[in-house]
């Protein structure tokens, strides 16, 4: 039995208040430290990423190591060229495609008295000069081929396999388009009295439009004229599908090449001109040159025009203009080269012997020497890693 005096000393507990914990601003207090926390880890992680990728941007690198190597045997006879990832080799009596393990992808034979070869992107062409037969292929396989009825003089192809193929006889010229069963799907018929004679030719990648040099004398006078026809929607209506052009009096424009879908440049004795647009190309850059280009190279945002240097020790310069039409910079070096190579962020020339690689500013990231003869070279999938074809290996190599 409680007393009267435990009853009121109860009361008087029950009657105290307990202080309420606030709850609710404790969570909110948890979830800004765990924010500023995470914002802080963020921020130090990007600050260390940022001088990791300065440290690898700015590497110089001085050996190379080889990964792995397969052993293989270069053929005796033909050309040996980088084909997408794969390497491809051709000759009078064939091609085939191997890949970078040294497995044969494909064989294809035939005969020609002069092959000659265009590649896009992951297809290529292989046609006879002053033949004609012309093979399409693509890095699975053979996609189609090709006879004309007239002599082939020149031809490009698309990475949809569509073909253009210059041909003639003694009065009349055609470009013909084909598609890789070898129906034909456009014909453009030329003279010299009339457009002139396609000196040289190129097809955007998705082969609707096609840009053609013209060489002809007008008044006594030599003119070229880079001419663009339209397969598309915008071309319908218009005659032969022509859709624009521009003339140049007293210079020969010999070499014209699609960059991408809608930027072309175009090379002639004294000028490099780039054009742009998808449907419509029209004039955007010109650079008049003093000096004779040598040699002509280009990437998917780039071009090379190589000049014997006459400023310094050096024998050579490569001047490098960005797709835009603008001159990025210039490299001097002293190699003769077998070929230069325009990858993602960086320019590869070499020899057989020897190797300097420079990245899209000019700066040099690496200059070395071979250990054995090198015939081919194909950049990897990662930065600064390489296939080197050898006359007895298929070796993959990194810079160090």
């Amino acid at each position: 039995m409680i007393s009267v005096r435990d009853y009121f000393k109860n009361k008087e507990k029950r009657g105290k208040k307990v202080p309420r914990i606030n709850y609710i601003e404790k969570i909110k207090s948890h979830k800004f430290m765990i924010f500023y926390r995470s914002v802080l880890l963020l921020l130090l992680a990007g600050a260390a990423a940022a001088v990791l990728f300065i440290q690898w941007r700015n590497k110089i690198y001085t050996q190379y190591v080889v990964t792995s190597s397969v052993s293989t045997t270069k053929p005796q006879s033909g050309n040996m060229v980088p084909f997408s990832n794969y390497l491809l080799t051709y000759s009078k009596d064939g091609a085939s495609c191997m890949d970078a393990k040294g497995n044969a992808v494909w064989n294809v034979t035939f005969e020609m008295q002069n092959p000659k070869i265009d590649i896009c992107q992951n297809v290529v062409a292989i046609g006879d000069y002053n033949g004609r037969d012309l093979y399409i292929m693509n890095t699975g396989g053979l996609l189609g081929q090709i006879t004309t009825n007239k002599p082939i003089r020149n031809f490009c192809i698309a990475a949809n396999g569509v073909v253009a193929v210059v041909v003639d006889d003694a009065d009349l010229t055609f470009i013909y388009l084909y598609d890789t069963k070898g129906e034909e799907l456009v014909r453009l018929r030329t003279t010299m009295k009339d457009s002139g004679y396609p000196f040289s030719i190129t097809i955007s990648p998705n082969g609707t439009l096609l840009c053609v040099s013209y060489l002809f004398v007008d008044s006594g006078e030599l003119k070229s004229s880079v001419a663009f026809y339209n397969f598309g929607e915008v071309g319908q209506n218009k005659t032969e599908h022509y859709v624009s052009g521009y003339d140049y009096l007293d210079v020969v424009v010999g070499y014209t090449r699609f960059l991408d879908e809608k930027t072309i440049f175009a090379v002639s004795d004294d000028r490099i001109m780039f054009f742009e647009g998808a449907q419509i190309p029209v004039t955007t850059v010109e650079h008049l040159l003093d000096e004779e280009v040598q040699r002509i190279y280009y990437g998917t945002d780039s071009v090379g025009l190589v000049f014997n240097n006459t400023d310094n020790s050096n024998r050579y310069r490569l001047d490098v203009y960005h797709k835009s039409g603008q001159l990025s910079h210039s490299i001097s070096f002293d190699m003769e080269f077998t070929d230069i190579v325009f990858a993602e962020d960086q320019i590869i020339i070499y020899n057989e012997s020897e190797c300097q690689v420079y990245n899209m500013k000019g700066v040099e990231k690496y200059n070395g020497y071979f250990d054995k003869a090198v015939y081919s070279l194909i950049p990897g999938s990662s930065a600064y890693k390489y296939t080197l074809i050898t006359a007895d290996s298929i070796d993959t190599v990194e810079l160090k």
